[in-house]
């Protein structure tokens, strides 16, 4: 089982990681934070990411936060965070 702690930033353009900040990883969420629309987003891109039914992923702790702890069954912690590692190093900068 992994668990890592995030923090979101609903209503953004696109759902995607946006780095890490301290030991947190940042998330920006295109859902809003109503009726637990940015919740259910969150939960269905890291189940995505894991590759596993979102049954396995749970927030738990800041179901009303943007500072969550989510536990993902199914990956081990290192293959998670080489996952997200992964999408963060795919991600070109913006070069005008």
């Amino acid at each position: 089982m992994a668990r890592i702690e995030i923090k979101v930033h609903p209503r953004a353009k696109r759902t995607a990681f946006a780095g890490r900040l301290g030991e947190a990883y940042k998330l920006h969420l295109a859902a809003p934070p109503v009726d637990g629309k940015a919740n259910e987003e969150c939960i269905r891109f890291l189940a995505e990411l894991a590759g596993v039914p979102h049954s396995r992923v749970r927030i738990v702790r800041g179901e009303t936060s943007r500072n969550k702890v989510i536990d993902v069954e199914g990956i081990d912690q290192s293959a998670f965070e080489s996952a997200i590692d992964g999408i963060n190093a795919r991600r070109t900068p913006d070069v005008s």
